[in-house]
């Protein structure tokens, strides 16, 4: 068809369709990208091609950028693990401003030569943003992200906590042997068995004057292991951070407690009863559950201690949010383990900061933190001072990375959508132009 007459807004020279149509099936391409608005378009009367719909999307023009005063900067993954991508927000209207392929430092550099104008630039941790900030735009004000500080802050605490993991566990009172001597119950199973006796056989070739690396030799183990079992003061050190796997029994220990309560200790006979409701384990892990009932006739002393991911969540979270049995657990952790209360301590004090904006004691928190030693977060609080300007401004400003946050989230649904079939190009148009 031939237009010898040419209509603002509904005829355009040389084009096969209306302007009208041609705004609609891009709407559609920008919302649903190819396959899936072809569907939408034949259902609606107005047949395209997927390639077609991909074609309108990329003629598009970029919207204008504009003046961008606070600046957000994150990363995205456009294949995870391979391939990243850098995301800019305009923090104040919400909005994604451009994608960038890379996480690189010069490419946001660029970028920040080419638009300037950014006051205030909010963005993680990572070293090349900030070496890009510095360089593009060195009159912005660097801003760490809150979140991302609270993030790595609960890191370090997962590491000292993982430290100390044997205060998690609650002192059980053991009943005495017959020869009337308390003892403290230890480590039992195979693996225990090898610990001790590995221990006892690097601590006797120590004792003989042999070094670390002439006992790796000597057993065929590695340098690491011989040192971890050379300053481990007893082989029970050894057992701390060993996995709980599941057991069979574990489905049916509520049933199991329940008749040991009620007087019931033979193993045969419960190992009748719980195969009749599907156990498919053997006797003798039925009889070696019952033996700890034996000489434990208080069946809250056997307990599970808390994991340290439990705990860590126990001592990040604020005390008013605590359930009282959570909190109860965590007063008696703290009252057994004084490096775990300092880190508390060290934490509330970190969040009172985060949440009320006070980051002129960050010079004051980094030395209370150095000088407690704490395995992880006493490295947390070394690395703030190689960003330190801008972990001072992002506890002191309002703002931060969330809008970019948020349009992280986007991106993946846009590109989940297109089953990782499009390039860059097309993802970058969809994200700047989807409605």
């Amino acid at each position: 068809m031939t237009f010898t007459e040419q209509v603002d807004g509904l005829t355009c020279r040389w084009s096969r369709v209306s302007e009208g149509l041609r705004q609609m099936l891009t709407t559609i391409g920008l919302a649903l990208a190819g396959r899936a608005g072809a569907r939408l378009a034949a259902k609606l009367g107005m047949p395209a091609s997927r390639h077609r719909l991909i074609r309108l999307v990329r003629a598009v023009p970029d919207p204008p950028v504009g003046v961008v005063a606070v600046l957000g900067v994150d990363d995205f993954a456009v294949k995870r693990g391979h391939h990243y991508g850098t995301v800019l927000i305009d923090c104040e209207s919400r909005r994604v401003v451009d994608l960038l392929p890379g996480r690189d430092a010069d490419p946001l550099t660029a970028w920040l030569q080419q638009h300037p104008g950014a006051q205030v630039i909010c963005r993680d941790r990572a070293s090349a943003y900030a070496e890009a900030a510095r360089t593009g735009a060195p009159q912005a004000v660097q801003v760490a992200d809150r979140f991302h500080l609270w993030q790595n802050l609960a890191t370090a605490v997962e590491r000292c906590v993982a430290q100390h993991k044997s205060c998690l566990q609650e002192p059980a009172e053991v009943p005495a042997e017959r020869s009337g001597t308390a003892t403290v119950a230890d480590p039992v199973g195979a693996m225990a068995e090898r610990r001790r006796a590995h221990h006892a056989l690097v601590h006797e070739l120590l004792a003989q004057g042999a070094g670390f690396r002439q006992i790796a030799r000597h057993l065929g183990w590695s340098h690491h292991t011989v040192s971890r079992y050379a300053h481990a003061a007893t082989w029970q050190e050894m057992m701390v951070g060993q996995k709980i796997r599941p057991s069979q029994v574990d489905p049916f220990k509520t049933y199991l407690i329940q008749r040991i309560g009620e007087g019931c200790l033979k193993a045969a006979t419960l190992h009748r009863e719980v195969r009749a409701q599907g156990f498919a384990g053997s006797y003798a892990i039925i009889r070696k559950f019952v033996e700890q009932y034996r000489s434990t006739p208080d069946l809250t002393a056997v307990r599970r201690p808390p994991s340290v991911r439990q705990v860590t969540g126990w001592i990040c979270r604020r005390p008013d949010d605590l359930a009282d049995r959570d909190s109860a657990q965590l007063q008696a952790i703290l009252d057994r383990c004084p490096q775990l209360r300092a880190a508390t301590d060290l934490v509330r004090s970190f969040a009172d900061m985060l949440t009320h904006l006070r980051g002129q004691r960050l010079d004051a928190w980094i030395a209370a933190a150095e000088a407690a030693a704490l395995h992880g977060v006493t490295k947390f609080a070394t690395g703030l001072l190689a960003d330190l300007a801008a972990v001072t401004a992002g506890l002191s400003l309002p703002f931060s990375s969330g809008p970019v946050e948020g349009n992280v989230n986007r991106i993946k649904m846009i590109k989940r959508q297109m089953y990782g079939r499009a390039g860059f190009d097309l993802l970058r148009k969809r994200v700047l132009l989807a409605p």
